[in-house]
């Protein structure tokens, strides 16, 4: 795990010559970009961006909207809390009723991307802002609503960093711990949609956005279907850890500063390379990744299995017949996560069985 100073905005090791903060005049809060937003940064295709993410955490109505109250009563010194958390709650709001919870910074112009084409964005860097995230379970979302939280107000469980892992109590305020394995990564990275209306941030979808797929660490790429001209490309929702599923609603929330080069495919050579892509394709050293999306998380698994066979077919020259035997023999299909209204699922298909 990378080091774990308080990365306020500016400060610290900048990986990139080019960085773009988290800047809480011009983050998005709650909605996602669309066609007729205007870019915050525009770069040339292979450029390296190094962008600061603020997590939601702390920073939410039921937790006060005053984060320096909120992560001082679990025992953190005001000066480790973000300073563009604490001004963007101080200037900015949302609705609750009509808009998601997440912080997204952008959008980003990439020269030469139309729509047709994917936007190639590879992680390159993931390092922690702070030292302690947080772990959310509310009314009415999670896996099980109706049963968690078992009170009338949302549990917010606060977890420290304790080098390679996280560490959290097993009951409040017990002094046994948890232990569990840090592995940082953004939960939301996607394109503007085209028209003039923001998407909520929650729902993920062709356009990416809150797709929450936790093999998206550092050094993995992710593909993206270009919806307007240069893409407009955003990020945030910024986790520590999270298990497949995300049962709870959220995982080990905290806020990361990333870089990421952001490249484009054009539609001829994307089409060779992956076949038709109608959403997110993910790929690790390891894996190849279709998504498949859906309300219904039947029909998640089928969109999944429907993307994993055209992919396939493009990439490795299978009939559609033996691809279905190899994914029923060799593939994992994991859940992504099934907290966000569309419920995502994603196929782990080994590059090395094809070599």
């Amino acid at each position: 795990m990378p080091r774990t100073e308080v990365l306020h905005p500016g400060v610290g090791a900048i990986r990139s010559d080019t960085y773009l903060a988290a800047d809480p005049a011009d983050v998005f809060w709650g909605r996602l970009p669309c066609a007729t937003d205007a870019p915050v940064l525009t770069v040339a295709p292979g450029t390296e961006v190094t962008i600061d993410t603020l997590s939601h955490e702390g920073l939410l109505e039921d937790q006060g909207s005053d984060p320096a109250a909120f992560f001082g009563a679990f025992g953190v010194a005001s000066d480790a809390v973000l300073d563009d958390a604490i001004l963007l709650t101080a200037t900015r709001s949302r609705n609750p009723a009509t808009d998601g919870p997440h912080v997204v910074t952008g959008p980003i112009f990439v020269e030469g991307a139309q729509p047709g084409d994917l936007l190639k964005v590879t992680v390159l860097e993931a390092v922690p802002r702070v030292p302690y995230g947080v772990i959310s379970n509310r009314h009415g979302r999670g896996a099980l609503p109706g049963e968690y939280p078992q009170g009338e107000h949302t549990v917010s469980v606060f977890a420290a960093v304790d080098g390679d892992f996280g560490t959290m109590p097993r009951v409040l305020g017990g002094e046994h711990t948890v232990r569990f394995p840090l592995a940082p990564f953004l939960g939301i990275m996607g394109v503007a949609v085209a028209g003039d209306e923001r998407p909520h941030s929650v729902p993920p979808g062709a356009h990416g956005g809150n797709i929450d797929i936790n093999l998206l660490t550092v050094g993995s790429t992710l593909y993206l279907p270009v919806q307007v001209p240069g893409a407009l490309a955003y990020v945030g929702d910024p986790h520590f850890a999270q298990g497949d599923g995300e049962v709870a609603l959220t995982a080990m929330e905290a806020s990361l500063r990333v870089t990421l080069r952001f490249e484009v495919v054009a539609q001829a050579d994307a089409v060779e390379a992956f076949g038709a892509i109608a959403g997110p394709l993910a790929e690790t050293h390891e894996f190849l990744i279709p998504t498949g999306m859906s309300p219904d998380l039947d029909e998640a698994v089928q969109n999944c299995v429907r993307a994993a066979i055209g992919l396939l077919q493009a990439r490795f020259d299978m009939d559609a017949a033996h691809a279905y035997a190899y994914l029923s023999a060799a593939t994992d299909f994991d859940i992504s996560q099934v907290v966000d209204l569309v419920k995502g699922v994603h196929a782990r298909i080994r590059v090395a069985d094809f070599e």
